[in-house]
């Protein structure tokens, strides 16, 4: 356990209504419920303080209990739409922890299921960032593929006029992949926060000011919405053998 933040809250989310995929989160992927992949890696890190688990499925309550993850309440039903901010579900439980249990964490680590190739590695070494860099938040990234960067991006006007997505004409496109800098995206495998950011008075958010990534390969960046992506991860856990 680290010295400067020795209180840090494993928050994993997942509610029952995806509808993407029916019942994602309990789905079987080769062998373990979905969310079983993200409860074993919180575990066998050993950074966190304390793992729980915010869903208002009972089947996904259950299985998370059964795979030794906390859940201490069942969220409220309004909080498990299709348009709930995740902010909001990251609020809840860490008031509901705050005003039920006495509990406040010096950071959370959000952990969605949906990232099932996050590994115990991955954690420890997302967590050892945050606390050597000293930033306010520590966010999971993947480099993008050169046919998806910006400066191949394209925007098109009401006269069909077509300029690159970052402003500047068509005449100034990067021709060669090996000359476009690298940019990468959010994957979706870890947020991880100091506390006091979720009630700032001015800008709540999961982020701050200083804002440090994380660089996962694209190959454990897999973050299953849609069946194709559910699709990707059981070729990948073939090829592997084993994710856990």
């Amino acid at each position: 356990m680290n010295e400067k933040h020795s209180k840090i809250l494993g928050l994993i989310t997942g509610r029952g209504g995806s509808k993407g995929i029916p019942g994602k989160n309990i789905k079987d992927l080769a062998g373990k419920p979905l969310v079983a992949y993200t409860i074993i890696a919180a575990k066998e890190s050993d950074v966190f303080d304390r793992i729980i688990l915010s869903t208002d499925d009972k089947e996904i309550a259950a299985i998370g209990r059964q795979y030794g993850c906390e859940v201490p309440f069942m969220r409220p039903a309004e909080l498990a739409q299709d348009n709930t901010p995740h902010f909001e579900v990251v609020q809840h439980a860490v008031r509901w922890m705050r005003e039920y249990e006495n509990y406040i964490p010096d950071a959370v680590m959000i952990l969605q299921p949906t990232a099932p190739f996050r590994t115990a590695i991955h954690i420890r070494e997302a967590s050892a960032l945050f606390e050597t860099s000293g930033a306010d938040s520590v966010v999971s990234i993947c480099e993008v593929p050169g046919h998806h960067h910006p400066r191949w991006q394209f925007t098109v006007d009401n006269a069909k006029r077509v300029a690159i997505f970052t402003g500047e004409p068509f005449s100034r496109i990067v021709r060669r992949r090996q000359d476009l800098s690298k940019t990468y995206t959010r994957n979706g495998a870890v947020y991880l926060f100091k506390t006091k950011l979720l009630f700032d008075p001015i800008r709540p958010s999961f982020y701050g000011n200083h804002v440090v990534g994380y660089v996962m390969a694209p190959q454990d960046s897999i973050n299953i919405d849609i069946m194709d992506d559910w699709e990707k991860a059981e070729r990948l856990v073939r090829d592997r053998g084993n994710i856990s």
